[in-house]
């Protein structure tokens, strides 16, 4: 229930036993992210440290892990797999100058801190942040607890998120599921396991995409991309795919308004192995012959992602393919302090312009635009094509059908020796011209190198900017390996202008 509160949006619930809040301390951690604070409020005795015991143990993923109240210690902090967690009671506090005596200047990087008698800090606590009051209710037996949580600043639109998505497992029949948050992508996107009884199933938390800031004809850069800004079109690309007896997830449960999904969970076993991960030949080759099924075919241009709602694909245009690649000028080049000039800019554009042309004019198809091994599952127990689980497809586009090939060749976060690349598209390209006499290899290579350029220019921009702008500095480690792919497809001659244009103006990064 929504209710008012200064400064934040305010959500009641009721707990009724300490499985309610064991479940209600799952939907809390699930929702955190690095550096957020959390502030635990209520009397003596109204539950706040058992909530704080469950959110630690569920995060932990240990139920049995020791996780005594810091009333005395004051202060304790657990080293997560997600993140650090300082766990804090402030009960015995004087006043807030006390808080530096404490070590609360010098708290684990990207720590979540998680405050028990936070108004001992009151006036110092940040803008952005969670407050959970926790009030007996005594009429409803002794373990019963009343709850509401208050999401002050950007934590307002969270906290009525968590709400929503309760209520959305709820009534697709899965509130008694236990809930795993997995490792997340470089999205928005929040991915959990939901575990009932034998079954798993995937959630995916896909907040709609908010317009950014006009960036260009009075578009942002999403629309410029052509980026999907909503659930929709998953679902249609999803339907469509398995219709092609391709193992895309089955939707079963969808809110697209809210981007809420429950699917079916394709397990965890990818077309890589090893640590570091490194391609596994022949479920490369299985992923090689999916795009080959798929690009033999008359695909359409729109799909039904509901009864009454049609999803047209956008075209892989030349505005969508520039704006990418620039994302190497106006963050990658910025990141290395040696950004382009005006003139040098120009010359970028007018390079790239003439070296897609070939491309845009290629036959077209669906791109799956993410086709490489994050987004790809081995599923050893089906037959043929069905092996590999298509996960990633929410930006597709229509588009030239080199780009997945390159995508999945080419992989930004694994080494893919080149041997392996020129059998597994030389295996590509007979396979096409025998279904085809009219297929040009020679051409395709063209397009092919060019879009791998392409590609690998725009991850370096994509790369840079996680960790400038969103504080992901873990992407900077692939940038060696996305140089050495562009050096390698910058070496085809038709691509001599930009491979000079690079020379010039793109230092080679540490490493190489």
């Amino acid at each position: 229930m929504l209710l008012t509160s200064t400064g934040g949006a305010s959500f009641s619930l009721d707990l009724p036993n300490e499985q309610a809040t064991a479940r209600f301390a799952a939907d809390i951690a699930c929702a955190l992210e690095p550096g957020d604070l959390v502030t635990l409020s209520g009397d003596l005795g109204a539950g706040k440290t058992t909530f704080a015991r469950a959110l630690i143990r569920y995060l932990a993923g240990d139920d049995a892990v020791e996780v005594p109240s810091p009333s005395f210690t004051l202060l304790q902090t657990y080293a997560l797999p997600r993140f650090p967690l300082v766990h804090a009671d402030l009960y015995r506090l004087s006043g807030a100058a006390e808080l530096s005596e404490l070590g609360f200047d010098d708290l684990p990087e990207n720590a979540v801190v998680l405050i028990e008698w936070a108004d001992r800090a009151a006036g110092l606590l940040p803008a952005d942040r969670l407050d959970i009051t926790f009030m007996l209710d005594a009429a409803q037996g002794f373990a019963a607890r009343a709850v509401r949580y208050t999401g002050y600043g950007a934590f307002a639109a969270r906290a009525a998120r968590i709400g929503d998505l309760r209520a959305f497992i709820d009534n697709a029949g899965y509130g008694e599921a236990g809930r795993r948050r997995l490792q997340g992508d470089a999205s928005t996107r929040i991915f959990e396991r939901l575990t009932l009884d034998d079954q798993t199933l995937i959630l995916m938390n896909a907040p709609p995409r908010p317009d950014g800031p006009p960036v260009r004809d009075g578009k942002p850069y999403s629309a410029i991309a052509h980026l999907a800004e909503s659930t929709v079109p998953y679902v249609a690309m999803a339907a469509g795919l398995r219709e092609r007896n391709l193992s895309a997830p089955v939707i079963l449960h969808a809110d697209t308004a809210q981007g809420f999904i429950i699917m079916e969970d394709l397990g965890d076993e990818r077309i890589v192995q090893g640590d570091p991960p490194a391609p596994v030949e022949d479920r490369y080759q299985a992923a090689i012959d999916l795009l080959l099924a798929l690009h033999r075919r008359r695909l359409p241009p729109a799909l039904a992602a509901a009864p009454q709602l049609e999803y047209r694909l956008p075209r892989y245009d030349l505005e969508a393919l520039l704006i990418e690649a620039e994302l190497l000028l106006d963050w990658y080049l910025v990141r290395l302090k040696a950004p382009a000039g005006a003139a040098a800019r120009a010359e970028f554009v007018t390079a790239w312009r003439e070296a897609l042309a070939p491309a845009l004019e290629a036959p077209a198809t669906w791109v799956l635009r993410d086709y490489h091994s994050p987004n790809l599952l081995w599923l050893g127990d089906r037959f043929d094509i069905a092996r590999i689980g298509v996960l990633d497809f929410q930006d597709a586009v229509i588009g030239p059908a080199a780009y997945d090939v390159a995508s999945l060749l080419q992989d930004a976060r694994v080494d893919i020796p080149e041997a392996m690349e020129m059998a597994l598209l030389s295996r590509y390209v007979r396979a096409r011209q025998t279904a085809d006499e009219r297929f040009g290899a020679a051409g395709f290579a063209r397009v092919y190198a060019t879009l791998a350029a392409q590609r690998a220019t725009k991850i370096l921009g994509i790369f840079a900017r996680l960790d400038r702008r969103d504080g992901k500095p873990q992407y900077l480690r692939h940038i060696p390996r996305l140089w050495r792919y562009l050096q390698r497809s910058l070496a085809h001659p038709a691509l001599a202008p930009l491979k000079d244009w690079y020379a010039k103006n793109v230092p080679a990064p540490d490493g190489v």
